[in-house]
């Protein structure tokens, strides 16, 4: 699954890439002296990008040795190492004690998680109090999905399992945090689709052979990549940005 998404997402596993990363940053209220959790770090791009640009120290967390390994070597590449440190774990076990970072962050990773819920209380826990997460996810309304939105080619785009909007509140809600902002970010949705497209038409001139190690059905993509589009002009699929905040007091 990861060969798949590295192969048809690139490096910016999530949609928005880098300029959505900078906005998330700029709803967290951070400082040069900040801590930083980055779950479902990936190979590191949200993480290195928040060091270098905002200062902060980030840790990285991501379950697979990998992309643990490859990020920390991009940290190490970009004179980062003293400011990005990944770590394998899991989002719904963090290894960290309670009340650590002045921020948590997690882009495009909630879809993946099996249990959002225990993962969400998980950020609560670690979170100081006014500490503040930010989240970018898939939205989507299960029941209005075609059906070609359960395939392994959705999958790959964290969409067959995503949530409502509504969902995600209801869980930041009893985790203990307060949604402060919301946006929609439907936009970018479909410019990962029309990226996807892209890299599908291309590797099918350049490396048919890659993409059938890796399971891709190039039969099944255009259908999957129509159905898509209209969930997403139909209101079904969208991408949200996500802030909430951790109160002072408990139950504020």
């Amino acid at each position: 699954m990861k060969d798949i998404v590295a192969l048809l997402l690139g490096d910016s596993y999530h949609p928005g890439g880098a300029a959505l990363t900078r906005r998330l940053a700029g709803h967290l209220t951070l400082g040069a002296d900040s801590r930083v959790l980055d779950v479902a770090s990936g190979r590191g791009t949200t993480a290195l990008l928040l060091a270098d640009a905002c200062g902060v120290v980030v840790h990285g967390v991501d379950p697979s040795p990998a992309n643990t390994a490859l990020a920390q070597g991009a940290a190490a590449a970009a004179g980062l190492a003293d400011r990005a440190v990944f770590t394998t774990s899991d989002a719904e076990r963090l290894p960290f004690g309670d009340a650590l970072f002045d921020a948590v962050v997690c882009e495009r990773g909630l879809c993946a998680v099996p249990d959002m819920a225990r993962a969400t209380a998980e950020f609560a826990r670690v979170l100081k109090p006014s500490g503040r997460l930010g989240i970018t996810d898939v939205t989507a309304t299960p029941g209005r999905l075609p059906p070609q939105l359960s395939t392994l080619g959705a999958r790959i785009a964290c969409i067959a399992d995503s949530r409502p909007l509504a969902e995600h509140s209801e869980v930041l809600t009893a985790a203990g945090l307060r949604t402060v902002h919301t946006e929609h970010r439907d936009q970018a949705m479909r410019h990962t689709i029309d990226q996807i497209e892209a890299r599908l038409n291309l590797l099918r001139v350049t490396a048919p052979g890659r993409l059938a190690e890796v399971g891709v059905d190039l039969n099944a993509a255009p259908d999957v990549l129509s159905a898509a589009r209209a969930a997403v002009a139909d209101g079904a699929l969208g991408y949200v940005l996500l802030i909430a905040e951790k109160p002072l007091l408990a139950g504020a």
